[in-house]
């Protein structure tokens, strides 16, 4: 019985991880260009939840409401760049001033959730109506099953575009260096935009997906799951997109593991836990590669 539960609950966390490396993509996404830990982020996960029911209230399915969310979150990701980092940019801020800004801009969005929706918790559609799967004594959710298979086609179509586009050259171009990168022809700022596009899409999926699998949406609901994607970002090297995934995946099961075993009250901290203990061993993360620079 011990081998079946241990076993249930890898699977389960292996389907909540692939949701949280959705989120810790738009981290690393971003850290990776601006070299900017965007704190904001938990919060457009959150907005991406809200406009996903928005427009399932307009009665066009539960699909197509997270693909109209995910492009208006996208708009909302290069909103907050050009109105808020890209004027820090051009004064050459310190980089202190920049991370500040995320943070005041995330409880701005989540104030103005609370305004718009209400504080309080909503019911939120099933994304994957299926019959549950039963594989050799081990019950598998069809929403578990689907949020790995969307997640891993998403998270390969992200590395795709990153690794065999133009746009993708562009954006490793700025990653290495923006200047030179401008000299060349890249238009930096339309890069960024980018980014933050990708970043908040990639968020309003995961919003979608963990809203319908726990069926709640709450304007708060991006604080917690935000800290715990920043850290998979960081467990498994932020600025590296298969870190993310591998990052987001250790938390999700130990998470799992974490409320099983121990107590569902401790869920949150052992992710926390086992980020600090990588990141004495391994400061740089998993996945990480220590910065060079010449002089």
């Amino acid at each position: 019985m011990a081998e079946v539960l241990i076993v249930q609950q890898v699977l389960n966390g292996l389907a909540l991880g692939m949701a949280y490396a959705l989120i810790a993509v738009g981290y690393s996404l971003v850290f990776g260009i601006l070299r900017l830990v965007n704190f904001s982020h938990g919060s457009v996960y959150a907005f991406g939840a809200h406009a996903a029911l928005l427009f399932v209230g307009f009665q066009i399915g539960v699909l197509p409401a997270i693909l109209l969310s995910m492009v208006f979150t996208g708009l909302l990701g290069i909103l907050i760049d050009k109105a808020a980092l890209e004027p820090l940019r051009k004064k050459n801020s310190v980089p202190i001033a920049s991370l500040i800004t995320t943070i005041g801009v995330s409880n701005i969005i989540q104030n103005l959730l609370m305004i718009w929706f209400g504080s309080e918790k909503k019911a939120f559609p099933s994304v994957f109506n299926l019959p549950m799967i039963e594989i050799g004594g081990f019950k598998i959710q069809s929403t578990q099953l689907m949020m790995c298979v969307v997640s891993l086609i998403l998270l390969a179509v992200l590395t795709i575009v990153i690794n065999k586009t133009k746009i993708g050259l562009a954006m490793r171009a700025t990653e290495q260096n923006p200047r030179a990168a401008n000299l060349m022809g890249v238009n930096v700022n339309f890069v960024i935009s980018f980014t933050f596009f990708l970043a908040g899409a990639s968020a309003a999926i995961a919003g979608g997906l963990i809203s319908g699998y726990y069926q709640i949406v709450y304007p708060g609901m991006g604080f917690m799951a935000g800290l715990k994607a920043f850290a998979a970002s960081v467990l498994g090297g932020i600025g590296s997109l298969p870190g993310a995934v591998v990052g987001g995946l250790v938390v999700g099961v130990s998470e799992c593991l974490a409320a099983t075993f121990i107590n569902s009250t401790y869920r949150d901290s052992v992710a926390f836990i086992i980020l600090i203990v990588v990141l004495i061993v391994r400061p740089t993360g998993l996945f990480g590669k220590k910065g060079i620079t010449k002089v």
